[in-house]
Order: C-alpha cells, then structure tokens, then sequence
C-alpha cells in the first residue's frame, strides 16, 4: 500500500509538473504573440502613414508639373499607392504574409517616388536652363533689332544728306517785263512777255543727264499762269499746274536757264510768285510786281 502511494504521489507530481511547465509555455507563447501582433500593428500603422505621405507627395508634385504626359504617370503612380493603401488597412494583423508583402510593395514606392522627383529635378533644372538662354536670345534680339533701327535710321540720315546734296538749287532768277519792242514795260497793258532768267548752280554730287525744268507762275490771286489745264507734273503726292515747261543737259556744272511766257491774258496789279521745281523738288522761289 505504501509503496502504490508513493507511486500515485509521484505520478501526481510529475503531472503537475507538466501543467506547470505547459502552463507557463503556453503563457509565454501567448505573451510573444500579442508581442507579435503588437508589433504588426505598429508597423501597419507606420506603413500606412508611409503610403499617405507619398500619395500627399503625388499631389503635390501634379501640381507644380506642367507636362501632361508626366502628370498622368505621376496620377497613375498616385492611384497604385492609394490601393496599396487600401489593402493593407483591410489586412489582417495576424496575416504576417501579407504584411510582408505590402512592406515590399512600400519600398517600390518608395524608389519610384525617388525616381520621379529626380526626374522632375532635372526638368526644373532644365527648364531653367532652356529659361536663362530664351531670355539671353531676347536680349540678343533686342540688341540686333536695336542695331537694325539705329543702321535704318543712319541710312534713312545718310540717304537724306545724300537727297540734299544732290539737290539742284536755282539762283540769280531775274524777271524781265518786256513789251511787244523787246523793252522793259513801264505799264502792264503793255507788257507782252515775261522773261526769266537764273541759274542751275553746280553740283558734282546731282544725276548728270537730261532734266525737265517745271516754272510756275501765281498770281496774287493764287492762280497759276498756264495755256492748258493739262500742263501738270507729279510732285510729291499729287500733281501740280505748271506755266513753262523746259528740258536742258544737265552734267554737274552750273547752268544758265532763260525761260519765256508770252502774256495773252489779263494780268492785273499785286504780288506775283515764281517757283521752280526740277526732279520733283522745289529748287528756287521768287517775287515780282506788276
């Protein structure tokens, strides 16, 4: 009897050494598991703070790329992170696989992220770049157009001293007032013809060759002297009514011009004009009185 005793007493001790032993493998697993689980959640929460910020990141650089075709990858990018995202807040904390595998999938984000924002540091750069040349090709431009209207506005100074040097200039112009005996009419219904002379000073710089002289004569009413309405000749713009019309040879040195208007029609009193015109310019004025 004693000796079954003993041997219940010591299987009963080695039982509840088992339970003891088991008890405490058991506590301490469960103690690792909610450890585990623990650390899962800290760091679904971290990676999912991980996934907002680069979604935010996203954001923030379509906003500032003006390039369609970068921001639709960029949008496409941005929308992947978002399901990421999405997965791994409905993921299990137990499901350490899974887990896993979204930790993985951050790092591509991560590295994509990466790549784009080099990307678009080197457009910015370049832009910058193509930026600080467009306006050194402004300011060349500029220059250029400045120096192309400082050399019109020499050549348009150059052609006008040019114009005036090669101007005729008529001088000396004397009027005759003869009556029908070749002598100077002391009344003016005896005045028959006015006569004129002057001079086409010399001018090497002037065209040489055959020019037409144009004489007008106005009267003090401002009417013109002229045997017919057609007798007109371009002058700027328009065209004017001449009374004598003269060609001569022309070769640089001075010439003399004596040019004739037989009076047929009333002339009365005042203050007549007499202007000259050759190539289109008004080369000499002057007065009479009758």
């Amino acid at each position: 009897m004693d000796k079954n005793k003993k041997l219940f007493v010591s299987a009963f001790v080695l039982l509840a050494a088992g339970l003891i032993v088991f008890l405490v493998l058991f506590l301490r697993e469960k103690k690792a598991g909610n450890e585990m689980a623990q650390l899962f959640e800290l760091e679904k929460e971290e990676m999912s703070n991980d996934y907002l910020s680069y979604a935010q990141q996203y954001d923030e650089l379509q906003e500032i790329i003006t390039n369609d075709s970068l921001r639709v990858l960029l949008d496409r990018e941005k929308m992947r992170v978002q399901r990421l995202l999405e997965e791994l807040q409905a993921v299990k904390r137990s499901d350490a696989a899974e887990i896993m595998r979204l930790k993985k999938e951050l790092k591509t984000v991560r590295e994509v992220m990466r790549n784009y924002v080099m990307q678009i540091d080197s457009l910015g750069r370049l832009n910058k770049q193509l930026g600080d040349e467009n306006k050194k090709l402004k300011r060349r431009n500029e220059e250029v157009v400045s120096q192309v209207s400082t050399l019109k506005e020499e050549k348009e100074v150059l052609t006008e001293k040019v114009t005036i040097a090669s101007k005729l200039n008529a001088s000396n112009i004397v009027v005759e007032k003869n009556n029908k005996r070749g002598k100077t009419a002391r009344r003016i219904k005896d005045l028959t013809q006015l006569v004129f002379h002057f001079n086409i000073d010399r001018n090497p710089s002037a065209e040489s060759g055959v020019k037409t002289v144009y004489l007008r004569i106005m009267k003090p009413d401002n009417s013109v002297l002229t045997k017919s309405s057609g007798n007109t000749f371009a002058f700027e713009n328009t065209r004017l009514t001449y009374s004598i019309k003269r060609e001569i040879e022309y070769g640089g040195d001075a010439v003399p011009v004596t040019m004739y208007w037989n009076v047929e029609e009333f002339l009365f009193e005042g203050k007549y004009q007499v202007d000259i015109f050759i190539d289109g310019n008004v080369v000499g004025t002057s007065y009479f009185e009758l």
